[in-house]
């Protein structure tokens, strides 16, 4: 039998209780000590590890210290810098192409709205809900490849269309424990609910998730 709307709720805040006991120190595993250094590393994240990023992000930080820097950098020694990233160009042009439109636009300040946000080159609704729960603290659901798999795993979707899944969520889970959320999925998706081997038997969610294989 289906569950109802409020059956599902209460699973919502029982999953989040568990895995706030699991991984209570859960945060953002993208390293960055500014709000334009967070939309920089998370344009990168696309198709690429958050350790990739960390790794390319240590010496890129260093050499580009502001919106500006980037903004006005030599596009050609920008795309060799993040080159280990994968898509780099793209990347380069994206990167570019925002912190222009911060540096112009905002006085190198980034915006703290979704609207103006998803604006921005190569921003889209992924980047832009980091950024407004990571660094203005907005209540803010990011849907990444973690986010898609173990939420259709634990029926709270069956789509894999980010922007649906971002609106099915806000309606299941409780505001205050979105951004959170997210990071504690993500270190659930790497530690246990692997992708091809997930470890159901040391899962402190397989009696709550329908896709469990225990026995």
């Amino acid at each position: 039998m289906a569950e109802s709307q409020t059956q599902v709720k209460e699973r919502a805040r029982e999953v989040v209780s568990r895995l706030k006991r699991e991984y209570p120190n859960s945060t953002c595993s993208l390293n960055y000590s500014s709000k334009h250094e967070l939309l920089v590393a998370t344009i990168l994240s696309a198709q690429c590890t958050d350790e990739r990023v960390n790794k390319t992000t240590s010496a890129l930080f260093k050499k580009y210290k502001s919106p500006q820097d980037f903004a006005y950098a030599n596009p050609d020694e920008l795309s060799q810098d993040i080159r280990s990233c994968g898509y780099h160009n793209q990347k380069a042009r994206s990167i570019q192409g925002a912190s222009l439109r911060i540096s112009e636009d905002y006085r190198g300040n980034v915006p703290d709205s979704l609207s103006e946000l998803v604006k921005l080159p190569g921003v889209g609704r992924k980047t832009a809900n980091c950024v407004l729960g990571e660094c203005f603290g907005k209540p803010a659901v990011v849907i990444d490849t973690h986010m898609v798999r173990l939420m259709n795993l634990l029926g709270f979707t069956t789509t894999r269309k980010p922007e649906k899944i971002e609106r099915e969520l806000m309606e299941i889970f409780n505001q205050e424990d979105w951004v959170m959320l997210t990071h504690m999925i993500i270190d659930h998706g790497r530690a246990v609910c692997i992708a091809r081997r997930p470890q159901c038997r040391n899962c402190v969610l397989s009696d709550l998730c329908p896709a469990a294989n225990v026995h």
